[in-house]
């Protein structure tokens, strides 16, 4: 009992499927995918959780056809485990932990409303916009290139960069994409050591600055790979997860419109929507980890070597946690959702995040009260990364 995950209705809806894998077992051996899933939230947290289960980095092969894209998950917070993670994500906080999330607060919540007073205007021109294009894509873009401290002129070989490089992610991606992954990696690469050159010569107050300066208790720093490595994954964990966040969340919410009139009504709701939203319908479905002793998760054995993957959006639909899971309810409290991972991998960038997402919502909320879809919206063909090619709005005019 396992799932194709290449299915066309199961990318449209793979709930069901998570579900009847559920009622027959916490953990499945998946032959399509080469690896054991976790589906239940208990069995998918012990996964995120275990200290003898890691992201244990194995290079993309042929070698020297990946090495840019090697060199930047060899180096990574997210593909490293202790000790080499603690002495990185210490450093990482650290540089984090100057202000900038604070900083850039009121920032993105003018960028939101500027975004969305082009994506009313768009509608009112146009009859329909969408809101991937006008919104939810430029502004996690904006804000990680503002935080990093990227040229505004620079700012649009971000997104193309980061939509190629994650496909890597993917199970069984064709050559040609692999091959573009590569060449964004070894773009991106290049682009952001001429960047780190600069802030050594001229420091600023971003956090490129800061991750230069940053030094451990030992005095240790970051290398310059461990650098490149730390900003492409702020890029691509940044963008890729608040867009489809907002993509996802603004569809589930307009599907429920009862939840949309709510928030509409009761603005101070708007934190716990953006963690139900995260819940519903997760924008990263699959984490997988490797073991590096024998492990027992509710009653399967992974054994070294072996990989188990936390199933997420499975985890966020298990009615053993969640009253009524496949029910929005932006009113949900407590939400123990694992959208932003947990133990010692948990998403640093997660208050930056929902700082984000708060505002589009808020933006959307007070300037397109009357938002309906105008057509039946595209969904990407990827599973681990769940996110809408394009979500086309409208107005009723209502609200």
């Amino acid at each position: 009992m396992t799932f194709d995950q290449r299915d066309a209705e199961f990318i449209a809806d793979p709930y069901p499927a998570f579900a009847e894998l559920r009622s027959a077992g916490e953990v499945h051996l998946h032959e399509g995918l080469g690896v054991a899933v976790a589906v239940s939230h208990a069995a998918c947290s012990a996964v995120l959780r275990h200290r003898s289960l890691g992201r244990i980095w194995s290079d993309v092969a042929p070698v020297e056809a990946f090495q840019s894209f090697n060199l930047l998950h060899r180096n990574s917070l997210l593909e490293n485990e202790p000790p080499v993670h603690g002495r990185l994500r210490r450093l990482v906080a650290a540089a984090f932990g100057r202000g900038h999330v604070e900083r850039l607060r009121p920032w993105v919540a003018e960028l939101a409303d500027r975004l969305a007073d082009e994506l009313v205007a768009k509608i009112s021109d146009q009859g329909s916009a969408d809101l991937l294009a006008h919104v939810a894509g430029p502004l996690p873009v904006e804000v990680i290139a503002e935080l990093l401290g990227v040229p505004a002129s620079d700012r649009f070989l971000l997104q193309p960069w980061s939509n190629a490089i994650v496909k890597m992610y993917e199970y069984g991606l064709p050559d040609d994409r692999r091959a573009l992954a590569e060449r964004a990696a070894t773009e991106f690469v290049a682009y952001l050591r001429d960047l780190i050159a600069l802030r050594r010569k001229n420091p600023g107050d971003d956090l490129v600055s800061d991750l230069v300066a940053v030094t451990d208790t030992d005095g240790a720093r970051l290398t310059e790979d461990e650098l490149v490595a730390t900003a492409v994954l702020l890029l691509m964990a940044g963008h890729e997860a608040t867009v489809n966040v907002i993509g996802n969340g603004v569809l589930a919410l307009l599907r429920n419109r009862s939840q949309w009139e709510l928030l509409l009504s009761d603005p101070s709701l708007m934190s716990s929507a953006v963690e139900e939203l995260i819940r519903f319908d997760s924008p990263l479905q699959l984490f997988q980890r490797t073991a590096t002793a024998p492990v027992e998760i509710a009653g399967f054995t992974v054994e070294p070597g072996q990989k188990i993957a936390a199933l997420l959006g499975a985890a966020a639909r298990d009615p053993l946690v969640f009253e009524a899971p496949d029910t929005l309810d932006i009113t949900r409290s407590p939400n123990p959702h694992l959208g932003f991972g947990a133990g010692i991998h948990y998403c640093l960038g997660a208050p930056l995040a929902r700082i984000e997402v708060e505002a589009a919502l808020s933006a959307l909320t007070r300037k397109l009260p009357g938002a309906v879809l105008a057509a039946e919206p595209r969904r990407r063909a990827e599973f681990v990364i769940r996110g809408l090619h394009e979500l086309p709005l409208s107005t009723s005019g209502a609200g």
